[in-house]
């Protein structure tokens, strides 16, 4: 069984910290003021221009270094009224790259990602705005609540909002980390529907292996939408929707969350060893 995972991730203890280092502060306060959604016209204008970057330049270098396949976009037709009224996705975070991924993936359709603020201020903090980035404004009720208000007018208007609902990126990491409800909580506040998206891994071959040192290659899965269960409180409606879309990524990522035998069924601790006690085991993903 191929197993992509090296001892060179320094995973933490708790599965939604972050263990990349940012070494950039451009200084950007995300409070009230601050424009979760920029609809300025030259902002649009460089969207726009990124865009043609990544569909020309981008997305075929990122084919062929992640060696990507994309599974299930016959979901995108089959459900095309559906997300064409505004979606929520949400997908395993395991490389730095994966977002280029998703944004191949649902092409036609232009995604928004909720960001960690600090990668905003970061440095490559341009390039992730320019690409759909909306930070999470931390430790600011205020702000959470005009951002909050930022994400209810794009979902009105009919837009795709990713969300990596693990909380951070582990390189390589196979299990799926427990959601945070956020995801659901949107979802469930504005009435939309859930699209999970998830990756697995495929051993590369010789020459991706042993000289373009790749680790593995990805395999990106679309699933159907899911959507909150209304006969439910929106507590009660939350937490259920965030099972549902776990258990739905665990399935597309090429794990059974129902038998409990490659990490377990969602749960709602964060200690990665409860998450890796079972690691290795029945694992049906393509690799």
């Amino acid at each position: 069984m191929f197993d992509p995972q090296t001892n060179r991730y320094p995973y933490p203890l708790v599965t939604d910290r972050h263990y990349l280092e940012i070494h950039k502060n451009r200084g950007f306060v995300f409070d009230t003021r601050y424009p979760y959604i920029d609809r300025s016209r030259m902002f649009r204008f460089r969207q726009n221009m990124t865009r043609l970057l990544l569909n020309v330049v981008v997305f075929p270098i990122a084919t062929i270094r992640l060696g990507l396949k994309t599974e299930g976009r016959e979901n995108l037709k089959k459900y095309k009224n559906v997300l064409d009224n505004g979606v929520i996705s949400v997908c395993n975070h395991v490389h730095m790259w994966d977002y280029i991924a998703v944004m191949k993936s649902i092409r036609p359709y232009r995604s928004n990602l909720l960001a960690w603020d600090k990668n905003i201020n970061g440095e490559n903090g341009t390039l992730i705005r320019l690409v759909g980035g909306i930070p999470i404004p931390e430790d600011n009720i205020a702000a959470q609540k005009t951002f909050l208000k930022a994400l209810s007018g794009l979902l009105s208007e009919h837009g795709w909002l990713h969300i990596y609902a693990e909380g951070s990126m582990w390189e390589y990491y196979a299990p799926v980390r427990p959601f945070k409800r956020g995801a659901a909580f949107i979802a469930v506040s504005n009435n939309k529907p859930v699209i999970p998206l998830g990756i697995s891994y495929r051993e590369p071959g010789r020459i991706r292996k042993h000289i373009f040192r790749q680790t593995a290659c990805f395999t990106l899965r679309i699933g159907e939408p899911i959507y909150p269960d209304t006969s439910l409180k929106p507590k009660e409606r939350e937490k259920d929707l965030t099972i549902r879309s776990h258990n739905a990524v665990c399935r597309l990522a090429g794990i059974d969350p129902e038998q409990n035998i490659y990490g377990p069924v969602f749960d709602d601790s964060k200690r990665i060893d409860y998450y890796t006690d079972t690691y290795g085991v029945g694992y049906k993903g393509s690799w």
